[in-house]
């Protein structure tokens, strides 16, 4: 253990050497945990909506008010005729038409129906999707004020009432963050000292191989649960974002998930000649399973050999089960799964990274 603990000292030290890495570790990732969650949003606002309305009535005028009053769409002029209309879509001056026919007020009331058409301009299909979502959301909530068979209905939003973005992305911008600073700061490390001779000075010496791959992974453990800890500060006092399970087992999973994440930077390293060559099989290696974690898009979307894949993806266990805590509360007995997962894959990774470690004398 005195061995063990004399390697973690020194690469404390020559990480508080190191004045170009600091902030690395503590700055960037809390500035892209500022910025990531209002950049990084699916959220379409000021979509042009022109209302070609056909029926002048009180009833109409209501409807394009409600979209007038909604974030996401911005009204441009009215088009005269729905030839003007399709032209104005067709120049790229407006990316939705609302037609709104004649004795539409009057169908309203007597039967309480009435038909409208939309139209999208579907170049950008995830913007003509979510124009079409919001679309009809603003159209259910004019329905419950205007017609007395409606008003019964009040859909019910669960973990996230207000349907707020960045309560979504925050907690896996989160995760995302700490594999960086545990992904790419382990790969690095050991082929550094590859590089500049000082790993023959330690193989010479009676150092076994599993100290000296635990001396390299515990100060980068602790700086990614550092690094946690001032996330989820500006998570609960910047965004809002309810942490309504335990700290203690988000702190738990995330250990568990930094065990493979350093585990498999450590093997990158092992097997390294240069830190390019490190560097940019821990940038694929990210870039392939987060891709695929569902940080951006659910993983029941997916393919199914998509979604059998992230049976063996750490990112997709630990962003689900961080996510499953902070946002519902989610208790051991829930996540049990994704913290088996992540345990049997980080204990594989350190593993392969001891094993791979050449030394002289092991």
């Amino acid at each position: 253990m005195h061995t063990i603990y004399l390697l973690i000292q020194k690469e404390f030290r020559q990480v508080f050497r190191n004045r170009s890495l600091l902030p690395l570790i503590f700055v960037v990732p809390l500035v892209q945990l500022l910025i990531l969650p209002l950049a990084a949003t699916f959220e379409t606002k000021g979509i042009r909506l022109q209302v070609l309305d056909a029926d002048h009535s009180p009833q109409s005028r209501a409807l394009t008010r409600h979209f007038a009053a909604s974030p996401f769409f911005h009204l441009v002029d009215a088009p005269p005729d729905a030839r003007a209309a399709d032209d104005a879509m067709m120049r790229g001056l407006a990316d939705a038409t609302l037609t709104i026919p004649p004795h539409f007020e009057a169908d309203l009331l007597r039967s309480d129906a009435a038909k409208i058409h939309l139209s999208f301009d579907a170049v950008n299909s995830t913007t003509a999707g979510l124009a079409n979502t919001y679309s009809l959301a603003i159209i259910n909530d004019f329905n419950r004020t205007a017609t007395a068979t409606a008003s019964a209905t009040a859909p019910r939003f669960w973990y996230n009432p207000q349907l707020d973005y960045p309560t979504y992305m925050v907690p896996a911008i989160l995760v995302l963050l700490v594999t960086i600073i545990g992904l790419f700061l382990s790969s690095v490390n050991m082929v550094r000292e590859k590089e500049t001779g000082t790993i023959e000075q330690i193989n010479v010496t009676p150092i076994r191989k599993y100290q000296f791959i635990i001396g390299k992974f515990v100060p980068f453990w602790i700086f990614a649960l550092v690094d946690a800890t001032l996330g989820l500060l500006l998570a609960r006092y910047v965004y809002g974002v309810p942490i309504v399970g335990s700290l203690a087992l988000i702190y738990l999973l995330l250990i568990v998930f930094l065990l493979a994440v350093l585990g498999v930077g450590l093997f990158f390293s092992a097997i390294s000649s240069t830190q390019q060559q490190a560097m940019f099989m821990a940038w694929f290696f990210m870039m392939i399973f987060i891709l695929l974690s569902g940080i951006f898009t659910p993983t029941e979307s997916m393919p199914e050999w998509a979604q059998r894949f992230n049976l063996i993806n750490p990112f997709a266990h630990g962003i689900r089960a961080i996510r499953m805590i902070m946002l519902k509360g989610a208790a051991f007995a829930d996540v049990r799964q994704e913290f088996y997962a992540l345990l049997i894959y980080g204990s594989l990774a350190l593993t392969l990274a001891i094993n791979r470690y050449k030394k002289m004398n092991s």
